[in-house]
Order: C-alpha cells, then structure tokens, then sequence
C-alpha cells in the first residue's frame, strides 16, 4: 500500500466513514481476487462442515485497527505464522461471526414488533 493511499484511509477513519475505501478501484479488484481465490465459498461456513456462497470479503483484522494491512490478503502474526487477512464469508456469517456488535439486541427478549391480530 502506497503512503498516500495509507494516509487517505487513516483520515476516512478519523472521519469514521471508511465507505470510500470499500468503493475503491483497489478494494474491489482485491476483493474480487480473494472470492476467487476461495471459489466463492463461506470460509467460516467451510469451517463448519457447510456450504454457502461467499458474496463480501472480511478483514480478520479490522480496518480501524491496522490500516496498514487493508489491502493485504496474509500477514504474519506475532509468533511469525503466516494467516489470512481477507477471507470470503457469506452475509450471515459477517454480521454474526465477524460484527456480532452490530447485531440487533433486544432488552429482554422483548419483539421489536407489536403482534397484532386485526
């Protein structure tokens, strides 16, 4: 990633709207490489013995948090092993599995609908 591709992406972050990113010409062409790459295949599903078509790419880890490797597929983790980055994951797995903070919480298991019979 070039210096002034980094910077750009550091200040979307600061104005905490990363969108632009995810509509670059370098993030498409990247996320397209990696769904190849998996066959189009859920990787966390795989994981689970299951089958489901992968349509988004997950950074493993978050944009937010290391920049620097947004536009990387490996990296190398602390104790030098070699992991994925971006992996191909299906809708439900990314807001479960990879965001559960975004995931609706209801209070006490409350509906967020009124039922009603009329």
């Amino acid at each position: 990633m070039t210096e002034r591709l980094l910077n750009w992406l550091k200040s979307l972050i600061a104005s905490g709207d990363v969108h632009p990113f995810y509509c670059s010409s370098q993030w498409v062409r990247l996320s397209h490489e990696v769904l190849d790459m998996d066959k189009h295949e859920c990787q966390i599903c795989k994981q689970r013995g299951r089958y489901r078509r992968a349509d988004l790419v997950h950074h493993v880890n978050h944009v937010k948090d290391a920049p620097e490797r947004a536009l990387d597929i490996w990296y190398t983790d602390a104790d030098g092993n070699r992991k994925r980055n971006l992996i191909s994951v299906c809708k439900d797995c990314h807001e479960t599995v990879c965001h559960p903070e975004r995931m609706r919480k209801c209070s006490g298991g409350a509906p967020l609908t009124i039922e009603r019979w009329d």
